[in-house]
């Protein structure tokens, strides 16, 4: 008997039981059993039959898109990550959602001239960080999103900083999915959000799996997340990838947990890393929250890992070849959106140029994001007071020691409600403000959450412990805590002496300690103090109290706020 069956390009192969006298033969006839008389003799017509398999293979496809050139697909991925509000281009003319349109439709274009494909993804935190934005919700964040043309994104923290009507209303609006496998109901147990979604591209299949930190339960605002879980990432991709793998060709992950060279996350949940080496299967992670650019991917477990700084500042490229079941990256690049560098003129004094070519805007996107801007800055650009020199709040310095600025916010909280003693964490400390006139506009960039001012009545003895807590707070995290009203010695971690304005703490002498509601329902890992009898919600924002104190107190003199009430020593 005589066999014929298709192969994976459509054809027909012919089969005597043989391995020399097998061919494939393109028609789109359809052949049944048939009895096999001819031993072992080729008739003229099957070699004619034979010639037309050589040459009909490769126009003969029976309606499959895809060309069987060795089944090789070319993939794009873009990404960028942690977004925070940065829509339009800053005072610099650097970034801006209007410049990155045209970058990548230009990529886009590019692409598809050579066959590719495309996909565009997000790391997540699109929402706090820039006034113009925290006042509109994000609405021209998400919508320039949209047109920029985003495949998926990854569910950030900082979602959370708004109630979740707010963000509902955000994945409305949003024409690409919100990913997140591991944020469930608590009493229910059900996601929240869509755990993956799986593109097909020309016959590959692509599957794009979201995960946020579990972090999200400590430093995400505690009002917002009041019955919310966020499970172990890693446990989660475990029990999906397996379908996953079933399902799709190439595996993305999408998230928002950090990378940390080396798996060394130190205070932080675990991150991208982690996840790589502990689960097998995934391709790669498009990856943010921890905003540190990856020039150079790095490779874990036969993952690998991007990462895109923040802000809009880049956006990733990576360029694969999908082949023989194997997804091979052939060149990866962070493209920088206009940046700009401060240098010398002729003249000695300082101006910013361009860093390489600039991209021009693009009008649609201008026309969609001017009206968001216009309306936000006319309510952010009032002055309200001034300082004779910069307050220090960037990250890399409020997470790793005290500065004037955490003095001064701190100040200003124990000044709004009466307090002896204030606590600020330092991931509440999103920017410095620079000399000169500072608007709400600046204050705003500092403190964009929105979170509460509160104090509570505690014992001596109750208020040294809580001291003793914040204090251990390693640096570089956002629970690194700055201070007012109280002078201490922290040796090796530990407190080890503690004065209240200028006074030795008393165990049974009750004080007023000030602190934002975030701290107080236990962000940071911060210890818990809302159920306190004696808690008390001023009804004032943080930014308010600051923007009051500012304005009461102005001019600002930096000399004022020196950082001195604490001192950090070594371990004996």
């Amino acid at each position: 008997m005589v066999a014929f069956h298709r192969n994976t390009c459509g054809c027909l192969v012919f089969d005597d039981g043989y391995d020399w006298l097998s061919f494939s033969i393109c028609f789109g006839d359809v052949f049944k059993m048939t009895p096999y008389p001819l031993a072992k003799r080729i008739s003229l017509s099957l070699v004619l039959l034979l010639s037309i398999a050589l040459t009909g293979c490769s126009f003969l496809n029976n309606g499959n898109e895809q060309k069987p050139d060795d089944n090789v697909w070319h993939l794009t991925v873009l990404h960028t990550n942690d977004h925070h509000g940065h829509f339009w281009r800053n005072g610099n003319g650097e970034w801006g959602m209007a410049a990155r349109k045209t970058l990548i439709d230009r990529i886009r274009a590019e692409v598809a001239e050579s066959g590719g494909h495309v996909l565009l993804l997000s790391g997540g935190d699109i929402n706090t960080g820039v006034p113009e934005s925290d006042l509109q919700d994000a609405v021209p964040d998400f919508k320039g999103m949209n047109l920029l043309g985003y495949d998926a994104m990854a569910v950030g923290n900082h979602e959370f900083d708004n109630p979740m009507p707010v963000l509902r209303m955000q994945e409305q609006i949003a024409q690409f999915p919100f990913l997140a496998a591991n944020i469930r109901d608590k009493a229910t147990g059900e996601r929240l959000f869509k755990p993956y979604t799986v593109f097909t591209l020309d016959g590959l299949r692509i599957a794009v799996l979201g995960l946020t930190t579990d972090d999200t339960q400590k430093i995400g605002n505690q009002e917002n997340i009041q019955g919310i879980v966020f499970t172990r990432p890693e446990d989660e991709a475990k029990a999906l990838i397996p379908t996953l793998r079933k399902q799709a060709d190439v595996v993305i992950a999408t998230t928002h947990m950090g990378h940390y060279k080396n798996g060394q996350h130190g205070s932080n949940a675990p991150g991208d890393v982690t996840l790589a080496r502990n689960v097998r299967g995934i391709d790669l992670i498009v990856g943010g929250h921890s905003q540190n650019p990856l020039f150079e991917p790095d490779r874990q477990n036969n993952t690998w890992i991007l990462q895109a700084q923040d802000w809009g500042r880049y956006v990733g490229r990576a360029d694969f070849e999908y082949r023989d079941g194997q997804l091979k990256l052939l060149k990866y690049q962070l493209i920088p959106v206009n940046h700009t560098q401060s240098v010398l003129n002729a003249d000695g004094g300082k101006v910013r140029v361009a860093v390489g070519d600039v991209i021009p805007e693009n009008p649609a996107m201008l026309t969609l994001l001017a009206p968001y801007q216009k309306k936000g800055e006319a309510e952010v650009l009032q002055p309200v007071g001034y300082t004779d020199g910069r307050l220090m709040g960037e990250r890399s310095e409020v997470r790793f020691g005290y500065t004037n600025l955490g003095r001064l916010i701190a100040l200003a909280q124990m000044e709004m409600v009466g307090a002896d003693v204030a606590v600020v964490s330092a991931g509440g400390i999103r920017a410095s403000i620079p000399k000169g006139d500072i608007t709400y506009r600046d204050i705003l960039s500092v403190q964009p959450f929105g979170n509460g001012v509160s104090y509570v009545e505690l014992s001596g003895k109750l208020l040294k412990e809580y001291l003793s807590n914040v204090a251990e707070k390693t640096i570089n995290s956002g629970g690194f805590a700055h201070f007012a009203g109280v002078e201490m010695r922290i040796r090796g971690g530990s407190l080890e002496s503690v004065t209240v304005g200028g006074k030795p703490l008393k165990d049974n002498q009750t004080y007023r300690l000030a602190l934002n509601s975030f701290s107080a329902a236990g962000g940071d890992n911060y210890p818990v103090l809302t159920s306190s009898p004696t808690y008390v919600e001023s009804g004032f924002t943080d930014a308010s109290a600051l923007r009051e104190y500012i304005g009461k107190h102005s001019p600002i003199h930096v000399s004022d706020y020196k950082p001195d009430g604490v001192m950090r020593l070594p371990a004996d």
